[in-house]
């Protein structure tokens, strides 16, 4: 039976400010845990039904970390901690990573570049394209959404645990680039931008991404070096920031290795 304590913990995961002050994030559901398992990330505890626990009994054992971590619990105990509308099967509480932003480590590599994007299932769905796509960082303006807001979590659907993210000053990032002569090439995503299916696009640089509504920064747009676009075809008004990535990410892998 889940202790007081262990409630309390996992629902206060559900609000940024616990999430900081602990350093813990909450993933659930059987494919996002299983993805975890199999990561270098640290796994704090375990809640699940005993069904998953006996499917997954020789992956545990394996697992010397996780003995007194795991906890079987009942489905009305999962559906009381759970922020899902409908429970899966399993619940982990997992440490937040910590990876080290250093400017010149983007250098030969396509790095994504998000200001101010505000939508918990955009984030989510852009980290995931970016791990399709071979993307190793992505640099978040400081006020975008929470990587380990629950939603953002399950849109990955596990991808969190391989792609670095950083939040960032991003007007500070792209005056380093420029003051530490590193040349990335930005490429800013405007409707005013070339036809990117015309564009020569280089095999390295950052794709900046604007906010859904107001899209890039004013502040942001004298460091963009190349302004692309995506055609429109049809009437359409705009196109949704993470679809927008998928086409844009596609097209640099396609271009760069044709």
């Amino acid at each position: 039976m889940l202790s007081k304590n262990q409630i309390k913990l996992i629902n206060s995961l559900k609000i940024k400010k616990f999430r900081d002050e602990s350093n813990l994030f909450l993933t659930e559901g059987t494919k996002i845990v299983s993805e975890i398992l199999n990561s270098p990330l640290t796994i704090h505890s375990i809640y699940a039904k005993k069904t998953w626990l006996d499917q997954n009994n020789y992956l545990l054992a394996q697992r010397n970390d996780l003995v007194d971590s795991t906890f079987e619990i009942s489905d009305k105990e999962l559906e009381r901690i759970s922020s899902l509308s409908t429970a899966n099967e399993v619940l982990m509480v997992v440490a937040k990573p910590s990876p080290i932003f250093q400017l010149e480590t983007l250098t030969g590599k396509l790095t994504l570049m998000l200001d101010e994007v505000k939508d918990p299932g955009n984030l989510g769905t852009i980290i995931r394209i970016a791990d399709w796509f071979g993307i190793e960082n992505i640099i978040c303006s400081k006020n975008s959404v929470d990587v380990f807001n629950p939603k953002v979590i399950q849109a990955t659907m596990g991808s969190v645990s391989r792609i670095n993210i950083f939040y960032q000053d991003l007007e500070f990032v792209l005056e380093g680039n420029i003051s530490k002569h590193l040349s990335l090439p930005v490429y800013g995503a405007l409707l005013n931008g070339e036809n990117i299916y015309k564009v020569k696009l280089m095999k390295w640089g950052i794709i900046l991404l604007g906010n859904e509504s107001k899209g890039i920064s004013n502040q942001l747009l004298p460091f963009i070096t190349h302004k692309i676009k995506i055609p429109s075809y049809g009437n359409a008004e705009s196109l949704n920031v993470s679809t927008a990535a998928a086409v844009i990410c596609s097209e640099f892998v396609r271009n760069t290795n044709s």
